[in-house]
């Protein structure tokens, strides 16, 4: 670890709203996030993860007027994937950074007060590079997981270690890339790995001690835990996966989840099932590629919705679950890898609508009223016979019409902005044996644009009808996340190096500037001494130089990086 003295002193003594926090954020400043502007505390700007700021002196009609105020450098040799979102809270920005490192910079300056570099051993097994995107923070505490699972919890002030704690086998390929959620003192996260064959699980532990709380597995058959002893077995042996498939089933809960304190339900999203060749696992596979809804005392999950039942294109399930009202109703939205939009009843788990968000999806042609999908069955990778079965064509490709990048769901304009890509593959099955800590995939794959001018789009969708009322197309594929203001705003980065800045209600373009490298990270924004300011991180990388075929030769021209970058309105 390197660790750097913090200015103590000087930052508790800054004058201002923020000076009276210096004892830390506690349980109730954490639910309050979203409406506390001189902050941000949690991942997604509030539990609810909508990504929205009530600001507004930053809006459409000044945002060309933005000038940086500065830039702060993560340094080194580690300039790769930069997925961070910021947390800012008492004069300080806090940003994990690529190969498990966690910096603490001056929110007015961009001084670098302290770093912290977990010490990784050699053989960590990350599917989809070394990325970390952010950080919680409780009390003294700011919380982060590394590559090689572990959970860390550092000193705010001065970087030093309270506590570590292992959460799985690194060398049977589980990982930590997710930011914590913290509810009722506890951190909530999941596991990531699942192209390994790992099993996938929501866990919590106490704040203060790091120790487990509650472990709930999301692939049915195995047993949870509670307070230190067994708990309830997730599901039913056998009832959708046969054999002991389950035993290796994936279900990865990798992107960490999100909280609604009206219905004291926290919800996450859940990874593919293994291997990729759906042929060796007959059966929905439940509770993999699907949204559930936990009890956050117990881990118990009281509702599921499977958005993709016993896929086989791995479309995965993990993307955030945003609760949002709409016509005296508690509704979630989820724009899920599989090019569909959700919208279901958040108390319940009722299927409302599903509405595609791109232009294609070769896989099904829409959902029944039951919730379920009308596959294609050519559509649909066949079995081998020997070697590999034969070749189809799917869109969207398994990198997903949304990938991890989270959306934003605007409560001035009632949308959701959806950082969404057009793309699709040609993939097949091949025969594959479990084997702990080697890919466990069974299929080949080939991914390739569906158009020459453009992969990216951001979208703005309407959740009630489904309808898009805006997009805006970019040459390369968007893989950062989306931040709304009421400023009539919209933000999200582009991996040619842009943070831009869109008009909500007409997706017109009316600011950008670069940054030097692609922008990947998640935009916050804040008001301190008066000013309204807007963050984000910027560094290439991520899953699409790795996996991303075709699209990877035409963007490895862009440049990695690391840094932050903060904006403001010129004084």
């Amino acid at each position: 670890m390197r660790s750097t003295t913090i200015l103590a002193a000087a930052t508790l003594g800054l004058t201002g709203p923020l000076s009276a926090q210096s004892a830390g954020p506690g349980d109730a400043e954490l639910m309050n996030d979203a409406a506390t502007p001189g902050d941000v505390l949690t991942y997604g700007m509030g539990p609810q993860g909508q990504r929205f700021s009530t600001l507004t002196k930053i809006n459409a009609d000044n945002v060309g007027r933005m000038v940086p105020a500065y830039t702060a450098s993560l340094g080194g040799e580690k300039q790769r994937g930069q997925e961070s979102q910021p947390i800012v809270y008492d004069g300080m920005i806090y940003v994990t950074g690529s190969y498990s490192r966690v910096f603490a910079f001056d929110a007015r300056t961009g001084e670098e007060k302290w770093q912290y570099d977990a010490r990784l051993p050699d053989g960590i097994m990350p599917c989809c590079d070394v990325v970390n995107r952010g950080a919680a923070i409780y009390g003294d505490k700011i919380i982060f997981g590394t590559l090689d699972a572990h959970l860390v919890a550092l000193n705010r002030q001065t970087g030093k270690v309270i506590w570590n704690k292992t959460l799985a086998p690194y060398d049977a390929g589980y990982s930590f890339t997710a930011a914590p959620l913290i509810v009722k003192g506890k951190v909530i996260y999941g596991n990531s790995g699942g192209e390994f064959g790992i099993v996938g699980k929501v866990e919590a532990r106490d704040v203060n001690t790091g120790e487990l709380v509650w472990s709930r597995p999301t692939v049915e058959g195995h047993v949870g835990q509670l307070n230190g002893k067994p708990s309830t077995m997730t599901g039913k042996l056998n009832a959708s996966w046969q054999g002991d498939l389950w035993k290796s089933g994936g279900g990865a809960t990798w992107l960490g989840g999100t909280y609604d304190p009206g219905t004291n339900l926290l919800y996450f999203g859940t990874g593919n099932p293994a291997p990729w060749n759906s042929h060796l696992r007959p059966g929905d596979n439940l509770y993999t590629s699907s949204t559930v809804a936990l009890d956050p005392d117990s881990g118990e999950i009281k509702w599921h919705y499977q958005t993709t039942p016993h896929d086989g294109w791995d479309f995965d399930g993990v993307n955030e679950f945003i609760p949002f009202d709409a016509g005296g109703r508690k509704l979630g939205a989820k724009a899920d890898r599989n090019g569909y939009f959700f919208v279901l009843d958040r108390t319940n788990g009722k299927f409302i609508s599903a509405n595609p968000f791109v232009s294609k999806t070769t896989w099904a042609n829409g959902f029944n009223k039951q919730g379920r999908p009308n596959f294609v069955a050519a559509n649909r990778p066949s079995a081998p016979t020997a070697e590999k079965g034969s070749t189809v064509f799917s869109a969207p490709s398994f990198l997903g019409g949304k990938n991890w990048m989270p959306m934003s769901y605007s409560k001035q304009t009632g949308m959701f902005y959806i950082p969404s890509n057009e793309w699709g593959m040609d993939i097949w099955n091949e025969p594959v044996a479990y084997k702990k800590g080697a890919a466990y995939l069974g299929a080949g794959f080939t991914i390739k644009p569906l158009y020459e001018d453009h992969i990216g789009v951001l979208r703005a969708m309407d959740p009630a009808t489904g309808k898009i009322k805006w997009e805006y197309k970019n040459k390369a594929p968007l893989w950062g996340g989306v931040l709304s203001t009421a400023g009539n705003l919209v933000f999200t980065g582009t991996p040619e190096g842009y943070l831009k800045a869109f008009d909500a209600q007409t997706g017109k373009e009316l600011w950008k500037f670069n940054t030097g490298s692609g922008v990947v990270g998640s935009p916050v924004t804040w008001e301190q001494d008066g000013q309204q300011y807007v963050a984000v991180m910027s560094g290439w990388g991520g899953a699409v130089p790795l996996w991303g075929g075709e699209v990877a030769k035409a963007v490895q021209h862009i440049n990695q990086g690391g840094s932050l970058w903060v904006f403001k309105l010129p004084s």
